[in-house]
């Protein structure tokens, strides 16, 4: 295997003595081209990957080592070119200045010394440095300055002559041996690294590899194009990640698919492992959901009864047994249910709605990257009882988790008798104790998304919340507090304020008394799925089966 060396000369007068060179190294394919400075590393970007071992020198080297990954080696100069080049310099002026940086100008110093040779020495840092130097030297009277290319130019710009410091025959013989044993090394080195590379390309067509300071140190696509959308996702994801959190999952949808990005921490050397997973588009399909925003809500849990029957659910799911999720609207059944598959799965969450999903469609739902399935309004379904069931059954036998969410017991009469493993969420005047958990996110989430003023309730006001009673249970709970924190203007809520709200959402707060006339019954309801609709009268009528004017004529009466 031939080692390809690229030498990034800075001057033309090397190439003889590169050619000299040559035929000493059989077992390398050397390449030349000239280039300094930014043309040297032009040079070096263009055939970075075809080389594995750049050769330059000075400040055209350090600035390669900058600009690319592929090893770079500097073309030090040994104590024969340093004597030879000062010796000459001497003989050519009585004043002359050499100008370089620190590595150069230390080893220059002693050879000077030694020598005794009348020529000055000055160290710079940076090469912004040499012009205004060399206008001050000049000013003192100095004839020559010696250094490397950019030097050199510099001083025949100003008008005084420049010596360049030439790079001997021992000098690139010596580089391109360092260049073979650099290569040996890295390639012993690499060899565990390879195997690895080789298996995670044969195991993942698509990921990405962080380093410590979170830095892409490795990507590898062959499915996904890792866009500049696709890398913030990441990236958001990231901040999740943590010693506390090795793991996280989220997920992307872009276009006609859903791109899954599964992080992995690895504590030992603090690097992290994106892979990324692409998946046929399921949101394309009426009634079918992928969850893929982040469930940032906390789960609001201090109530015993609640505490119970989250450790059944948790339990029940992680034996993988379907689960008959029974709460009356508005108890947090699609909540809890993401909650519990975030918490506890990696993998793709999907909700079936029988309100508008077509049950025969159901053996063409792609399942092979699907960990949950959720299924909602199942009381839509008049007949193929049987086939609902035999998907359950396979998505059991995959080890996929179900949950089946319903209002109560008797919705879907035909299923419920199947499952065993019912769990019912308590209404919410049944966990008062979280009530005030409730009462702070949503002050907190409305003075984030609306900017209301209110931070905190008094006991006083939050006893008048907890004696209210909620049909809609926690829905309507925030629906009063988004009336109540928009209307306060003090940071503290006013009791006034709360008793006010309370007292015009009185009717809407009450469940069905079906007591009175039909016309009052009938009204009742009608107010009942106004504030269900968000008081959207279009909706409203639609679901009732009326007209706006019907409903606008019963609303009157």
């Amino acid at each position: 295997m031939k080692i390809n060396v690229h030498i990034i000369a800075p001057y033309e007068a090397m190439l003889p003595i590169i050619k000299e060179c040559t035929p000493l190294f059989p077992d390398m394919k050397i390449c030349v081209s000239i280039g300094e400075l930014q043309a040297g590393v032009d040079i070096a970007l263009s055939k970075e990957y075809e080389t594995n071992i750049f050769i330059s020198r000075g400040t055209t080297a350090r600035l390669i080592k900058e600009a690319v990954k592929t090893p770079v080696i500097d073309m030090n100069i040994t104590g024969y070119d340093m004597i030879r080049s000062l010796t000459l310099a001497s003989n050519l002026s009585d004043k002359s200045a050499l100008i370089s940086f620190p590595d150069i100008t230390t080893f220059a110093k002693s050879t000077i010394d030694l020598m005794d040779l009348p020529i000055s020495v000055f160290t710079i840092e940076h090469t912004d440095e040499v012009p205004p130097l060399i206008v001050e030297l000049k000013n003192k009277g100095y004839k020559q300055i010696i250094g490397d290319t950019i030097t050199l130019k510099t001083s025949e710009a100003y008008g005084l002559k420049g010596f360049l410091i030439h790079a001997s025959k021992v000098t690139i013989i010596r580089s391109l041996e360092q260049a073979t044993e650099l290569f040996h090394y890295i390639n012993k080195v690499n060899i565990p690294s390879k195997i690895f590379e080789i298996i995670t390309k044969k195991n993942y067509k698509n990921f990405v590899l962080l380093d410590n300071q979170n830095n892409i140190v490795y990507e590898h696509f062959t499915t996904i194009q890792f866009t500049n959308d696709l890398k913030s996702e990441m990236y958001i994801l990231n901040t999740d990640i943590n010693l506390n959190n090795e793991k996280a999952t989220k997920n992307y949808v872009v276009e006609d698919c859903i791109i899954e990005i599964k992080g992995h921490y690895s504590p030992t050397f603090s690097y992290k492992l994106y892979i990324f997973n692409k998946h046929d588009q399921l949101l394309n399909q009426e009634g079918l959901k992928v969850h893929t925003e982040n469930l940032y809500a906390p789960l609001i849990a201090n109530s015993d009864r609640i505490q119970f029957k989250l450790q059944q659910i948790k339990t029940l799911y992680q034996i993988n047994e379907p689960i008959l999720l029974i709460g009356e609207k508005g108890t947090g059944k699609d909540f809890i249910s993401t909650y519990i598959h975030d918490q506890c799965n990696e993998g793709l969450l999907l909700t079936i709605n029988f309100e508008k999903y077509n049950i025969n469609q159901l053996d063409k739902i792609p399942l092979n990257s699907v960990r949950t399935i959720k299924f909602q309004n199942l009381s839509r379904i008049k007949d193929n009882h049987d086939k609902l069931s035999a998907f359950i059954e396979m998505c059991l036998n995959l080890k996929i988790h179900v949950f089946v969410l319903l209002e109560n017991i008797i919705q879907f009469e035909p299923f419920t008798s199947k499952i065993s493993n019912i769990v019912e969420l308590p209404p919410l005047n049944e966990r008062k104790e979280d009530i005030e958990g409730f009462v702070q996110y949503f002050l907190s989430s409305f003075h984030e998304k609306y900017g209301t003023v209110a931070v905190k309730i008094k006991d006083e006001s939050l006893s008048l919340l907890k004696e209210t009673t909620y049909p809609f249970n926690i829905d309507d709970l925030q629906f009063v507090m988004k009336q109540i924190a928009l209307k306060e203007n003090y940071i503290v809520i006013q009791h006034e304020t709360v008793e006010n709200v309370l007292n015009v959402e009185k009717l809407s707060l009450k469940a069905l008394s079906f007591k009175g006339t039909l016309k009052d019954i009938e009204k009742e309801i009608i107010e009942l799925v106004l504030k269900e609709e968000n008081f959207n009268q279009s909706k409203t009528a639609e679901r009732l089966g009326i007209n706006r004017a019907t409903l606008w004529r019963k609303l009157k009466e």
